[in-house]
């Protein structure tokens, strides 16, 4: 009796052996839920053209996520939510004056030419959103550089760190508070600091991010802009840097996404500081006033070269 008790004990079944009941769809819904902030202060500040952006995103991504794996005779994988956030991520990537059919092609790149060409949820290189975002800002760089001031029908292309650009226009930086409340003009959802704040929180607070990236992220930001952004070393102003633009979207919301980063939290590090490295650089170098979409894709493409020198070794493997 007591062999075969012993022997039930030593009994070895395949991987994976834990379980837990966290799933893509509720680690997707608590995704909406802490954007839910950022796209309410966006409308709110926007109006109607900024929902109506977001809800044609959120469609789109949903049919052509429907579409494309109904053409690839996959399973469906609407139920997992993964392109409500896409469509939701993109729409509070772009101005509130885009036209309605370049948001829907970018839809169609993110959910079509980025996921499912790759396989769909979780064989994609780079974020679908960021993707799309890069696609767009590349493509038709005059309708997504072109802003409309919050509560009016003026158009304006001075943001925030356009100004810090331009010498004499420094005069005209909004205030603070309306920056970091997000009463500027500027993309749908990047312009409320305090909101994305709160929604990071948040996805703190139910584990599905961890600090490393963000915490990364946004502090190589900070203390190189401080130390290369103003007229002599180290007087930058990070402050601006840190709320200004879509850092917070980038390093909370899209740096974030776990088929896109590195594994190891050695590994998020790297990820995070480079992301903050390249940003910084095309801020207060480049032709662009702003760099985040660009130095996620570029740092996306880097996440199989640092997962390979930093995911540990197998005991007794080479």
């Amino acid at each position: 009796m007591e062999k075969i008790n012993m022997e039930k004990k030593l009994l070895v079944s395949a991987s994976p052996h834990i379980r837990d009941h966290i799933s893509t769809r509720r680690i997707m819904l608590d995704v909406v839920i802490a954007l839910a902030p950022a796209a309410l202060l966006g409308i709110y500040y926007h109006g109607l053209r900024a929902a109506l952006l977001i809800a044609v995103c959120i469609v789109s991504c949903v049919l052509f996520e429907y579409i494309a794996v109904r053409i690839r005779k996959k399973p469906a994988s609407i139920g997992d939510c993964s392109a409500i956030v896409t469509g939701l991520l993109l729409a509070m990537s772009l101005p509130p004056g885009l036209p309605v059919w370049m948001a829907v092609l970018g839809c169609f790149i993110a959910i079509v030419i980025i996921k499912q060409l790759f396989g769909g949820i979780g064989q994609n290189f780079v974020n679908p959103a960021v993707g799309a975002r890069v696609f767009l800002t590349i493509s038709f760089a005059q309708a997504m550089t072109t802003w409309v001031e919050p509560g009016t029908d003026v158009i304006s292309t001075a943001t925030p760190l356009a100004i810090m650009k331009d010498a004499e226009a420094v005069s005209a930086m909004p205030d603070f508070l309306d920056m970091f409340l997000g009463n500027i003009g500027g993309c749908i959802g990047e312009t409320s600091a305090i909101a994305l704040i709160l929604g990071g929180i948040y996805l703190l607070a139910r584990t599905v991010i961890t600090w490393h990236i963000p915490v990364f992220y946004l502090g190589t930001v900070a203390f190189l802009t401080w130390m290369l952004g103003g007229n002599g070393l180290f007087t930058g102003d990070p402050f601006t840097h840190l709320i200004a633009g879509g850092l917070l979207l980038g390093a909370i919301f899209m740096a974030t996404d776990y088929t896109t980063s590195p594994m190891t939290k050695k590994g998020a590090i790297i990820f995070a500081v480079g992301c903050g490295l390249v940003t910084s650089v095309i801020r207060l170098y480049g032709a662009l006033p702003e760099g985040v979409a660009f130095s996620i894709l570029f740092m996306n493409m880097l996440v199989p070269l640092i997962d390979r020198y930093t995911i540990p070794k197998n005991f007794g493997g080479r």
